[in-house]
């Protein structure tokens, strides 16, 4: 069998971590490991199939003999070693926003537009979406191809993990504290995060919204290749360890009725749905954690206008929000294009 030699870019971090697990979950065919990182993990060790890997520092010599790259470092790193390393001959699937929105480079969900992997050829590069947008289009997509969808209102409640090692770390150091009747140290966002709800990721921009808000909007049009699709977004940041979590209202072009969104979904590739609120049963955050799947439920029609459905959608961010969704991409660049 043809095994391939794969980078980790951003190695040590949570998503970094993750990509490993996965890749020795799902038997990639990894022939030569790399793990890279700055150089405060210089000394560090990683397992992946009980063997320990050495994190060695990211330089501009990192990706000779390399042919797959994941990266998840940041995107200013992404910015500089993405290209480096599409010029010796890797091809590069980055999860940060560095090139999302580049025209020559594709946006890739798997379950939503996996033919577009193809136009990795033009840089050298594919784009992993926002973990926010990937949940979302994952479970707008089959509706949009039945009744295409018009308008797109979103309400986010996002783990604290989409940030990083340092705020779960923040969010247990506060929660004990507090309960502990102590001062809890704010370090990570601007207010406290336990026992509380942040209405604010990423920065704000001119118009209003956060730069996650018009990430959600941008990256849906691209993904689902419709410019006209109307999206407004609200993020929130809430006391979650992993697992985000959407409320989800859109109006669809013809009338579409909630059981036949039901079983759309029920078939629609890397979904699940659970909804059944006569048994309280609905995707729930802690549910999702560890879960490959997207979890849809709280399925019911709008009944403030002619063509709407509501939702709730729930998958686990740094899973398939991040390094899922990267060897996904992964998977069908070997399969598919080089083998």
């Amino acid at each position: 069998m043809r095994t391939y030699s794969v980078a980790v870019v951003g190695a040590t971090g949570a998503v970094g971590n993750e990509m490993i697990r996965i890749l020795e979950e799902r038997n990639f065919p990894v022939g030569e490991l790399h793990l890279l990182a700055s150089e405060r993990s210089l000394g560090k060790e990683l397992t992946f199939k009980k063997k320990n890997y050495p994190v060695a520092v990211l330089d501009e010599n990192s990706f000779e003999g390399i042919e797959i790259g994941l990266f998840s470092a940041g995107g200013s790193i992404s910015e500089r070693f993405a290209p480096i390393a599409a010029d010796a001959g890797c091809v590069v699937v980055d999860n940060t926003s560095a090139f999302r929105m580049d025209p020559e480079i594709p946006l890739v969900v798997p379950e939503v537009n996996p033919e577009a992997i193809a136009d990795f050829r033009n840089r050298g590069i594919i784009a992993n979406p926002n973990c926010s947008t990937i949940q979302m289009v994952v479970a707008l997509k089959p509706i949009h191809s039945v009744a295409r969808i018009k308008r797109v209102v979103v309400s986010t409640y996002q783990a604290v993990s989409g940030t990083g090692k340092k705020a779960i770390e923040e969010l247990a150091q506060q929660t004990r504290a507090l309960l502990n009747f102590e001062e809890p140290e704010i370090k990570v966002y601007p207010h406290r995060i336990a026992f509380n709800c942040l209405p604010h990721i990423d920065v704000f921009l001119e118009n209003g919204y956060t730069k996650e808000e018009m990430k959600m909007v941008n990256e849906t049009r691209k993904i689902l290749d419709d410019p006209s699709i109307a999206v407004t977004a609200t993020t929130v940041r809430v006391p979650v360890f992993y697992s985000h979590s959407e409320s989800v209202n859109i109006e669809t072009e013809r009338k579409i009725t909630a059981d036949e969104v039901r079983k759309i979904l029920a078939e629609a590739p890397g979904v699940t749905v659970v909804d059944d609120p006569a048994k309280c049963e609905y995707p729930l955050a802690i549910d999702g954690a560890g879960r490959d799947e997207t979890f849809v439920g709280r399925i019911r029609e709008d009944e403030s206008i002619a063509n709407g459905i509501n939702m709730w959608i729930v998958s686990d961010n740094i899973r398939k929000g991040a390094a899922l969704n990267t060897i996904q991409i992964a998977e069908i660049l070997v399969r598919d294009y080089i083998q």
